[in-house]
């Protein structure tokens, strides 16, 4: 059987300010509109909109409407908090008294207006609803809807209430669908975003590493592969050696708990945050870093000779970069035009360095970002810029440091293809 979801107005100030009718002529329109669609041999689902702030002006008129939808057959009534202002403890009683009164099954749709859409839809389960509406990471108007990248991983895995019709090996697959709507979207996925988000099982402090790597749910609600997640690893100049010693296994590296290298490159860390460097989320260069201290890097290229022009004539603005480097005994040099200084050097060393490491082709720039290191010098500051790469399975950034804009680009371009390189080189050894 087909089914159909319709709205009605709940609230008697919608009925009389923006729909400009009678609270009687509301009630009929609701009747004849679901009773014609059951006619037809159809599902319905009757959306109650603004359920809740109906409820608390004229409550009488709100119970009224749901009458009508029942009354004219409808087969699920859903509450809706559509202005999203409706708060836990009352949501949770409104709900459970409209439970009370009707004989047919209810959801509810909550909007994010005042935080707690996610909340809400599992009070109202608690209450009796049997139906929640809400979007994948609750994309949607103003604050957003019900995130059910967060509904379904609770209900599951905390309230014993199956949402899913498979088995929790469905579960795994969550966070590969969050990012799979962000990319059809063009959207950048929402770091925090919990159970899902990149963050979401990420540990800095490093008290809190130091438990993790004893007893991983001293700081985990949940294990994060039950959500197709990983646990990682920040690194900052608050970091201890835990954390160290955590980046390091995640990287591929061994590195013992009192090995004097742990100290060394804590206070590497340290030194390059002082001059303006951000390391936390900067896994390219942290992995340099670190492969460089434990005399694992071995230099793959040579970059002898980079400059890079940008002029702007009758309003047109071009850029050219040329660079020279030097693989083994074989020198290049190539001169590249970007639409930009910093899409210049970009193509400008991808065209050398393909000459020499064609695997670079599967890389690509996805996201620049120029911040100021250092406010206190003016337009005289250290800039710091992060480059985000990909090679379509993994993503990773690098950042580079400078007073010159460029040449900061120009650091952190050469280690995100520097890094992809060096990764590839561990894989085959």
């Amino acid at each position: 059987m087909k089914t159909v979801t319709i709205f009605g107005k709940s609230w008697d100030l919608h009925v009389i300010s923006v729909l400009n009718t009678t609270l009687e002529e509301n009630l009929n329109m609701i009747f004849d509109s679901i009773s014609y669609l059951k006619e037809h041999g159809l599902r319905v689902f009757f959306d109650a909109e603004h359920f809740y702030d109906g409820f608390k002006n004229n409550k009488d008129y709100a119970i009224n409407v749901l009458k009508t939808a029942i009354e004219a057959k409808a087969d699920v009534i859903i509450l809706c908090d559509t202005n999203g202002g409706t708060l836990p403890h009352e949501f949770l009683e409104i709900t459970k008294e409209v439970k009370s009164l009707v004989n047919i099954p209810i959801g509810v749709h909550c909007h994010n207006d005042s935080g707690v859409a996610v909340a809400n839809s599992l009070l109202g389960v608690i209450a009796g609803a049997t139906q929640i509406q809400g979007t994948i990471n609750g994309i949607g108007e103003r604050c957003g809807n019900a995130d059910i990248c967060q509904i379904i991983p609770a209900l599951e895995l905390k309230m014993g209430i199956h949402a899913l019709k498979t088995s929790k090996e469905k579960l795994k697959s969550l966070k590969q669908l969050s990012l799979y709507l962000y990319e059809i979207l063009h959207m950048r996925p929402n770091p925090y975003q919990p159970y899902v988000g990149e963050n979401a099982f990420a540990h800095k402090g490093g008290v809190h590493v130091d438990a993790v790597l004893k007893n991983k749910i001293a700081y985990e609600h949940i294990s994060p592969e039950e959500v197709g997640n990983i646990r990682l690893f920040s690194i900052s100049e608050l970091s201890g050696k835990a954390n160290i010693i955590a980046k390091a296994k995640e990287f591929g590296f061994d590195i013992k708990k009192d090995d004097p290298i742990v100290a060394n490159i804590l206070n590497k860390i340290k030194e390059l945050e002082y001059k303006g460097y951000h390391l936390e989320g900067a896994n390219g260069t942290l992995y340099l870093l670190i492969a460089k201290e434990l005399g694992l890097y071995k230099k793959l290229f040579h970059v002898i000779r980079w400059r890079t022009i940008s002029e702007s004539h009758n309003g047109d603005t071009t850029a050219e970069s040329s660079i020279k480097i030097r693989v083994g005994d074989r020198e290049i040099f190539v001169i590249a035009e970007g639409n930009g200084p910093v899409n210049a050097q970009d193509k400008a060393i991808r065209k050398a360095m393909m000459e020499f490491f064609p695997e670079i082709e599967k890389v690509q720039l996805i996201n620049y970002k120029v911040s100021i290191a250092d406010t206190a010098q003016g337009t005289a500051s250290s800039v710091r810029t992060f480059i985000e790469f990909t090679d379509g399975k993994t993503n990773w950034i690098t950042v580079g440091v400078s007073t010159n804009i460029l040449e900061a680009s120009k650091e952190a371009l050469i280690d995100g293809y520097d890094y992809y390189l060096q990764r590839l080189k561990r894989k085959t050894q």
